[in-house]
């Protein structure tokens, strides 16, 4: 692949997070019975008319100003013509000519991706495919659901670039509550177009679409296998040909789908029942102030101001309730670097075994500084402290009742200590030969004893020095 290189640019399609559709006030609630929430607008009924709705208008707004776009001051609708079962109307609304924005872009490892166009439109119904006939059925509750579609220009060079490029998006989309961007229930769909040439070539090669890729990892790996497969259908001499592909995740290949529509083949003209969005800079800068801090510059705020390194930072900023709940921890107990390691470990350990977002967190950021500040001031034990973490967050109860009630407090008494130490070294005589045979992991044996016994209620620390006191005698 040295000779060739790679020329990415993606089609981003993301539903807004709005409680009714683009053009009617029918719901957006995903997972709802089939065809339960639809109107003769949104099912394409003839003599209905669209209403635009509001609030998308200003969500669309919002992504645009975020990602550093040029608002168009006058935008309008068009109607994108083609058949297709799930198009009650046989033509979809959106943007063309004149899009919502334009000229924007996003940071990838310091190198900037331009977005050529964002857009409003309407989202197409369902199809969906019973694996015991050879029908399909058709749910359009989908159908016009607002989205916004992010173009970039073909700027992007590898396959991982692509990756990165749609993870920082859906950060930005996340922070700014546009969109939940949850690809598992299509509210972030990405579709990519990928070409080879030459190096040192200045024009394009022939441009192939790939769709149905469900996860960021599966764009990825569909863009690897397609741009390895045009390269050597074009070290074998053959000619490629624009199309349409989709990604087979089971056999990890892309498949040929169609040949490519142009954009004449969708016959495109204005939106008669719609009026023109026009922008004035009083709405533009009111939208703009809603904006507030996004992810990189979170992250950077984070890394200086509480110095966590690049990669803890990048972690806590990834979602906004993360770094969030974070940055209430730290006003109440101060130490980032703690807070962060309890936050990035045991408790997200927690979340990601029961699927909890941190905004439903039993441990409440309140509860973690507890704990933290029970260890600190000798109360408890690192070892303690983790068995008080998951008592929380599975009854959701004070940490320092938890402490009380179940007499988990560090234990102090040095005759006590003494007691269970000597008891250790008596049971185990194979493990006390060892370490003074000059075997080091023993003392580790009988740490870890003593800490059984005392129920992790003993400082590790004090245990070890006290071993060595009876050891070394």
């Amino acid at each position: 692949m040295e000779e060739y290189e790679l020329v990415i640019g993606l089609e981003v399609h993301v539903e807004l997070l709005t409680e009714s559709k683009m053009f009617c006030g029918c719901s957006t609630r995903f997972g709802a019975s089939p065809n339960s929430q639809t109107c003769p607008v949104c099912a394409g009924f003839p003599g209905t008319l669209p209403v635009i709705n509001k609030k998308a208008v200003e969500l669309a707004l919002k992504a645009a100003i975020a990602l550093n776009c040029k608002i168009s001051s006058y935008s309008r609708f068009a109607r994108k013509h083609y058949f297709y079962p799930d198009l009650p109307k046989n033509y979809q609304i959106s943007q063309y000519e004149e899009p919502l924005a334009t000229e924007g872009g996003i940071l990838v490892d310091s190198r900037n991706i331009r977005i050529k166009r964002l857009h409003l439109e309407e989202d197409a119904g369902k199809l969906i495919h019973p694996e015991d006939g050879n029908f399909s059925l058709v749910d359009l509750n989908r159908s016009s659901v607002p989205l916004i579609e992010i173009v970039t220009e073909p700027d992007i060079k590898s396959p991982s670039e692509a990756e990165k490029f749609l993870t920082n998006l859906k950060r930005v989309l996340e922070y700014l509550e546009v969109s939940d961007c949850n690809m598992e229930e299509g509210s972030l769909r990405c579709d990519a177009n990928i070409s080879v040439r030459r190096y040192g070539d200045k024009g394009f090669g022939v441009k192939e679409e790939i769709k149905n890729m469900n996860s960021f990892r599966a764009v990825r790996k569909a863009l690897e296998y397609e741009g390895r497969r045009q390269i050597d259908c074009l070290k074998r001499g053959e000619m490629l040909r624009q199309g349409t592909r989709l990604w087979n995740d089971t056999l990890q290949i892309t498949e040929e789908m169609r040949k490519k529509e142009e954009a004449q083949d969708y016959r495109y003209f204005p939106e008669p029942d719609l009026p023109p969005l026009v922008f004035d800079n009083r709405m533009i800068k009111e939208i703009s102030s809603q904006v507030g801090e996004l992810p990189l510059q979170r992250k950077e705020r984070f890394i200086k101001g509480y110095l966590l390194s690049e990669y803890d930072a990048d972690v806590l900023t990834s979602k906004k309730d993360i770094a969030d709940y974070f940055e209430r921890c730290v006003e109440k107990a101060g130490r980032p670097k703690i807070v962060a390691n309890w936050i990035m470990g045991d408790l997200t350990a927690l979340l990601k075994s029961t699927k909890t977002d941190i905004r439903n967190s039993p441990v409440t950021p309140e509860y973690l500084v507890q704990i933290i500040s029970m260890i600190e001031q000798g109360n408890i034990t690192g070892v303690v402290a983790k068995i008080v973490l998951q008592e929380c967050f599975n009854t959701g109860m004070p940490p320092e009742k938890i402490v009380s009630e179940r007499g988990l407090s560090q234990i102090e008494d040095e005759e006590a200590i003494n007691s269970v130490v000597k008891e250790v070294i008596s049971e185990s005589p194979d493990a006390v030969n060892d370490y003074k045979s000059g075997r080091e992991q023993a003392l580790s044996f009988l740490i870890g004893q003593t800490m059984r016994k005392t129920k992790g209620k003993v400082s590790p620390n004090i245990v070890k020095n006290k071993l060595l006191e009876y050891l070394n005698k």
